[in-house]
């Protein structure tokens, strides 16, 4: 039994021992890339900074090949940054990546002869192998240059088309948070077919203009002849004629209950 216990924690003991190692391992080697990676942009930077000098500072072949080794560098570590960015949220980017790493090799190598022809002593010499050397970079960096905007072209367009689809979406959506206003102008400012059709089926709108009561040719005692009573029934029309409009009473002959019926011996 005290054999197991010491067995398992010496096996407690290896394990923790094995893990701290692993842990420490892992920082060193990543401090160890962080101090690289410092160390390797300072030196761009120091090396860029000769560059600049050399290129305002000096004059003839120093200074030409000065220029383009700049703009050699200057244009491969704009392309390489615009890449690598732009592949993390686009995956169509990785063969671009591939192609400029290809790239990146025949930059290296035109770099590393400028860097040589920048020690050479024959001037002469490297005065005729600067027509070439021109080319070369010319060459690399346009095609550097032609990827970098390819990618900056591709990541723009995708935001252009997100930004219309949000934009479209949002319209929508503010439509119908405000629900209420269209109904709202339906209400309130009908069409003008559909008032004038509210208009006509109103009741006792259909002949208003010919409630006019009786025209200047017809006698008035044809009206007050018919006792009342037997007045004509709604919806019933004289021959010859077509449907009347409802006449409002004339008052002159309209017997109310309150009025007194005049006696035959007080009208004479």
């Amino acid at each position: 039994m005290e054999a197991a216990i010491v067995t398992i924690l010496a096996l407690l003991f290896l394990s923790l021992v094995a893990l701290g190692v692993y842990a420490t391992v892992k920082v060193v080697k990543a401090t160890k890339r962080g101090v690289d990676r410092t160390l390797d942009q300072a030196r761009r930077t120091v090396e860029d900074t000769t560059l600049r000098a050399k290129s305002f500072g000096q004059a003839g072949v120093a200074a030409e090949l000065a220029k383009l080794r700049l703009s050699l560098r200057t244009s491969m570590r704009a392309t390489q940054d615009a890449l690598q960015a732009g592949a993390v949220e686009d995956a169509s980017l990785r063969e671009s990546l591939d192609l400029f790493a290809r790239l990146s090799a025949h930059g290296r190598e035109l770099d590393e002869d400028l860097k040589r022809l920048e020690r050479e002593p024959d001037k002469a010499y490297v005065a005729g192998q600067l027509p070439g050397l021109t080319e070369r970079t010319e060459r690399i960096t346009g095609s550097a240059d032609a990827l970098r905007q390819a990618a900056r072209d591709r990541a723009r367009r995708f935001a252009e088309d997100d930004l219309d689809t949000l934009s479209a979406q949002i319209d929508v959506e503010t439509g119908a948070l405000r629900h209420w206003t269209t109904t709202d102008r339906e209400t309130a400012a009908p069409e003008p077919a559909q008032a004038a059709a509210w208009y006509e089926s109103a009741p006792g709108t259909e002949s208003r203009p010919q409630a006019q009561g009786p025209s200047q040719g017809q006698p008035q005692g044809s009206s007050q002849g018919q006792p009342q009573g037997q007045s004509q029934a709604p919806g019933q029309s004289q021959v010859g004629e077509g449907p009347q409009a409802i006449t409002a009473p004339d008052p002159r002959v309209t017997a109310y209950p309150w009025e007194k019926t005049a006696r035959p011996e007080s009208a004479g």
